[in-house]
């Protein structure tokens, strides 16, 4: 345990960020999962919809480095390659 005063103080910061960290962190996974349910089941009207919040949350976890920048990219890349295969196969 913490003994020193600014020890206290940065033990309680780094719960704080350690649960927004988290709850980003499982709003990025949530959202991704069920764009990627979505997709699966051809629902692509809906996927799309989801599109501006997963870019969002996923820029959101980058920026405050719960993940790397290059990989919030790739997984935008990535959702949105899946869902462009999909679209294209209807047509």
């Amino acid at each position: 345990m913490p003994i020193t005063k600014s020890a206290k103080k940065a033990l309680r910061q780094s719960v704080r960020r350690k649960q927004k960290n988290l709850q980003k962190k499982k709003k990025m996974k949530t959202l991704l999962k069920e764009a990627r349910d979505l997709i699966g089941q051809k629902k692509t009207e809906e996927a799309r919809k989801l599109l501006p919040q997963i870019y969002k949350a996923l820029d959101k976890t980058a920026k405050t480095g719960v993940i790397k920048k290059n990989a919030a990219s790739r997984k935008k890349s990535r959702i949105t390659k899946a869902l462009n295969r999909v679209i294209s196969d209807k047509q």
